[in-house]
Formats: structure tokens, C-alpha cells, sequence
């Protein structure tokens, strides 16, 4: 990294901080695959980078710094902003309701609705399936509020798998959450399943190809939906009939295809979910609405 100058010359945690937030505008860098503030990133990112907690006070930021942290926090922010990497890549972690999971280039950053979706469940589900796990993150999560179901954590992805995997022995979850690679349920031995969770890829490929570097530096499969967002959502559906309990349901998370799931599939009844910032994103699909429904078995586009 070249140095901030005469004019800039950090000497504190809190004159880092500014500093990067000056450059985080310079540069464009993109944001929410960790924070959607600046601040919150770059606090995250230097804190990590010196090895302090993620909790500490405010007085953290009149801490002077030694030169060879300096040149530490010089150069994760030179990748992070001048190379485009995203910070959960830098640090090999993401945080989820509470948790903290591994992450690395080999699968998306975790990043969902569905942790606020999934406190609020409810009942005791003795088989759950997680479809397009990624790091397993949300497979945990379900293994965690549901202590006595057995969670089926899907992933087209063999290389996500093996940081699903990772998560999976870290969060002591082995004996409840196994690990299937499969194009949705393709490879899957059949069960019936009380959940069958997604939040699967849903970006229509145009708009992945104008994603800012940041996300394109995630695996393609994991945000890509196809033309029109719909294609992994539309086989999932048709799958999941005849895998679900009488009183089973699907949870799917799907962006900005609100309007054309109400459109395709309104014969099924969607529920919207509630969220705090009322994106409302999540829906969800009763068993007896996928029945025998004949937008399910019309042949794949």
C-alpha cells in the first residue's frame, strides 16, 4: 500500500477508520455481502485484521498503533478495495444469528432473510432438507433450532460441500446434518421431509453479468437462476411434491421475483413472510397446494 501521505497519516484505529471510509467512496466498493454501512464493514474488517474483539467499545478507537499494524491494515485494505475482494473472503468467516461459520471462495457468503425466518419456526420436524446449502450455514442453523431433526444439506457443488463440511464438524452437527451433492433433489435418496428450505439461486443471468467485482468473485452457480431467475425454483417445486409430510411445507427465499412467483405459481397459494425491512421475500408453500398441481408437471423451460 502506498502511504495515506502527509496530509493523512493514521496513527489510531479511529483515524483508520476514517481513512478507509475515504477511500470506500473513492473507490465504489460494493457493499451487503457482509454489511450494508461502510462503517460497519470497515469496523469489522480492522478489528478482525488485528486480531480484537468484534465487541469492543468505543474507546478501541483511540488505540495507537504500532507500525507493523499499520502495514497490516495498509494491506487488507489495498485487497479489499483495490483487488475487490470481498471482506468475509479476507477474514474466512461470516456471521450468522449468533454464529460464526467459515467461509473461502468456494461458496457464496452467506447472506439470508431466513435468520429471521428461522427463530420463528415452529413445531418439532423430524426431517428437514436444505437446498443449495453453500457453507452449510443455514443447515446448522435448522440442526441448532431443531435439536431433535435430521437435516439433508444439498449442494450441486462439491467444492461448497467441502466447506459445508468444515462448518458441519465445527458446530458438532455431524450425526444430524448430512451432506448430499445433488442438482436439487436429483441425487437425493427419497424421504419425506416435514421442511424443505431454499434459498436457492435466483438472479436472472443478465443481472449477474453487471454485478459489481465484488460478487463476481462468488461461484457463478450460486447466484445464477437462469434467463429469468426462475429455473433452479421452478424444478425445486416440482420435486418437492411427493417429498413432503401431509402437514409439510417449502420455504424459499427469492429476491426480486416476488411479483413473477405470484404470477407463475398463484395457483399454489404463496405466503409472503414478514421481514424487518419489509422486503417480505420469503415465501412459503403448503404440501396439499403442490398435489398434484398441473404447473408442476408441464415440461421444464
Amino acid at each position: 500500500m502506498s502511504p495515506p501521505g502527509k496530509t493523512e497519516d493514521p496513527a489510531t484505529l479511529g483515524e483508520w477508520l476514517g481513512h478507509a471510509e475515504r477511500r470506500f467512496a473513492r473507490t465504489g466498493a460494493a457493499l451487503g455481502q457482509v454489511a450494508t454501512h461502510a462503517h460497519d464493514e470497515i469496523l469489522y474488517l480492522l478489528l478482525r485484521t488485528l486480531g480484537l474483539p468484534l465487541d469492543s467499545g468505543p474507546d478501541v478507537l483511540g488505540r495507537r498503533l504500532l507500525a507493523s499494524e499499520r502495514t497490516k491494515l495498509g494491506d487488507v485494505l489495498d485487497r479489499r478495495l483495490s483487488e475487490r475482494i470481498p471482506a468475509a473472503y479476507l477474514t474466512r468467516e461470516a456471521h450468522l444469528g449468533g454464529h460464526s461459520f467459515y467461509v473461502d471462495e468456494r461458496t457464496i457468503i452467506p447472506r439470508s432473510y431466513f435468520l429471521e425466518v428461522i427463530p420463528r419456526l415452529r413445531g418439532r420436524p423430524a426431517r428437514i432438507a436444505d437446498i443449495g446449502t453453500g457453507s452449510g450455514c443455514l443447515a446448522i442453523l435448522l440442526a441448532l433450532r431443531f435439536p431433535g431433526a435430521r437435516v439433508d444439506a444439498v449442494d450441486l457443488s462439491g467444492e461448497a460441500l467441502a466447506v459445508a463440511a468444515i462448518n458441519v464438524r465445527r458446530h458438532a452437527v455431524r450425526r444430524r446434518v448430512r451432506l448430499f451433492q445433488s442438482d436439487v433433489f436429483d441425487a437425493v435418496p427419497r424421504a419425506d421431509y416435514d421442511i424443505i428450505l431454499s434459498n436457492p439461486p435466483y438472479e436472472p443471468t443478465a443481472r449477474v453479468d453487471r454485478l459489481p467485482p465484488e460478487f463476481k468473485r462468488e461461484p457463478r452457480m450460486a447466484l445464477d437462476g437462469g434467463p429469468d431467475g426462475l429455473k433452479i425454483i421452478r424444478k425445486l417445486l416440482r420435486q418437492a411434491e411427493g417429498r413432503l409430510t401431509p402437514g409439510g411445507y417449502v420455504l424459499i427465499e427469492v429476491g426480486g421475483l416476488r411479483r413473477a412467483i405470484d404470477r407463475e405459481f398463484a395457483a399454489l397459494k404463496p405466503r409472503w413472510l414478514a421481514t424487518a425491512d419489509g422486503a417480505n421475500c420469503v415465501c412459503r408453500i403448503e404440501a396439499r397446494r403442490l398435489a398434484g398441481c398441473y404447473l408442476l408437471n408441464r415440461p421444464p423451460i
